[in-house]
């Protein structure tokens, strides 16, 4: 009994011991998220300093001074414009990444290797380089306080992260659907929409996740290219918060952060099953 005992116990402890690690680690990262929530509930002057988590009465001021708009301009108006720039980057990637992708994968053209590696070269080249020639481009296009800077690169293909991960998908599908889909009559477009499309979800799906969120949050773009407060996203209408007036409303730019979470909160549970089922599958079986 004891031989069965000894091990069977030293299992229980190792278990009860991960699971405390665990719980232990899962508690460093919801702290902060903890922190934002009861920081919304807390007045003012008790969010830095305070050394309660949440506060034993709770104040719903912060919330109610959002339907009032900041600076004159509804709240509404900044999540409308994250949503515009968030959804048309996200059409922007799918169609132009996933042609860029079906060229490099399916379609054999002279120059396609070098043409392949000046894209993944683009991958090494720091996003703070560009900066200032484009910024230049974009205002002798008279082109400044528009969303055209923000979307046309994602029409353009110029994201190389997510035409390598689609060419990646579409160079395992084998080869054999190409061949039958010649014979009944089809050419490269209708192969790439009825064949590669429906076939690449998890990786179009895994490419609109990022590009959503990467987008909602993008702070840097707006603040170059946008000079009118009511066109900010709501990136940019956070920071208002802290400018107006001269004194910074912690608690307001909390509780709106918090809002700001929900669209990619609820984008992400809309497509996760889709992301799941890709990576369980990982593309065709037979």
């Amino acid at each position: 009994m004891s031989t069965l005992t000894h091990p069977g116990r030293r299992r229980t402890l190792r278990s009860a011991l991960w699971h405390i690690g665990a719980l232990a680690v899962l508690a460093v990262v919801l702290y902060p998220l903890f922190w934002v929530i009861g920081g919304s509930l807390k007045p003012n002057e008790d969010i830095v300093g305070g050394l309660q988590l949440f506060p034993s009465q709770p104040v719903l001021d912060h919330y109610r001074r959002l339907t009032e708009g900041i600076a004159d301009i509804p709240v509404s108006t900044f999540f409308v414009n994250s949503i515009v720039l968030a959804v048309g980057s996200v059409v922007g990637v799918l169609l132009s990444c996933s042609l860029a992708a079906y060229a490099f994968a399916r379609i054999r053209f002279r120059g396609r290797n070098v043409l392949f590696s000046l894209m993944i070269g683009t991958l090494l080249l720091p996003y703070h380089v560009l900066i200032i020639p484009q910024y230049v481009l974009f205002q002798k296009m008279e082109l400044i306080n528009t969303y055209v800077p923000l979307l046309l690169g994602k029409y353009l293909a110029t994201d190389a992260f997510f035409v390598f991960l689609m060419m990646q998908f579409m160079r395992n599908l084998p080869r054999e659907l190409d061949e039958a889909a010649r014979l009944d009559g089809c050419g490269h477009p209708r192969i790439y929409w009825h064949i590669m499309l429906p076939l690449c979800r998890p990786a179009l799906i895994t490419s609109a996740i990022f590009t959503f969120i990467w987008s909602w949050n993008d702070f840097l773009g707006p603040l170059l290219y946008l000079n009118e407060p009511d066109k900010y996203p709501v990136s940019m209408g956070l920071k208002m918060f802290i400018d107006q007036d001269s004194a910074a409303d912690y608690g307001g730019m909390i509780a709106m952060s918090l809002l700001a979470l929900l669209p990619v909160l609820v984008f992400f549970l809309a497509f996760q099953r889709y992301l799941v089922e890709g990576a369980a599958t990982s593309g065709l079986k037979g």
